[in-house]
């Protein structure tokens, strides 16, 4: 029997989506801590992150896991990080907004405070923003199109 014909993970991707996971995680710490370049520790911060996220796929990387199962929580997971990111932001903002000082417009820093592009109208934001709606999207088509498949093996099993 081909384990992979039927959609689920075999013992050998499973085991690759462990190792891959791990490596991740691992690449990212010898990144912070190599003394070499700024750039590279940036690059490593920036993974250490990631691999925390995707930290929450191991759990799954066992064979006979649906590989739908594994692209839904993936998704998830993509979708919840990116809704944190916005709601970061605006804590920010409101913590800006209650808790300091306004913009001193005599001095040059404060009219360049004043004048800045308001943190709602930044394309970053809006970028995070819509795509967290169509991960939000792709999470409901692939809940539907997974229960679809389950009705479907159910109905031909009676």
């Amino acid at each position: 029997m081909n384990e992979s014909s039927n959609g689920k993970l075999t013992p050998i991707s499973a085991r690759r989506l462990e190792f891959a996971i791990i490596g991740l995680g691992v690449l990212a710490l010898l990144l912070i801590f190599q003394p070499f370049s700024m750039s590279l520790f940036t690059i490593g911060c920036i993974l250490v992150v990631l691999a925390g996220l995707i930290n929450n796929l191991l759990p799954l990387a066992q064979p006979g896991v649906p590989k739908r199962s594994v692209v839904k929580v993936a998704v998830i997971v993509a979708m919840i990080f990116c809704l944190a990111l916005l709601i970061a932001i605006f804590a920010a903002y409101l913590y800006g907004a209650f808790f300091l000082n306004p913009p001193n417009p005599n001095t040059v820093l404060g009219k360049a405070q004043i004048n800045a592009t308001p943190w709602y109208l930044h394309g970053f934001t809006w970028t995070i923003a819509v795509i967290a709606c169509m991960l939000a999207g792709l999470v409901a088509l692939l809940g539907r199109a997974g229960n679809g498949h389950e009705e479907r093996a159910n109905d031909a099993s009676h």
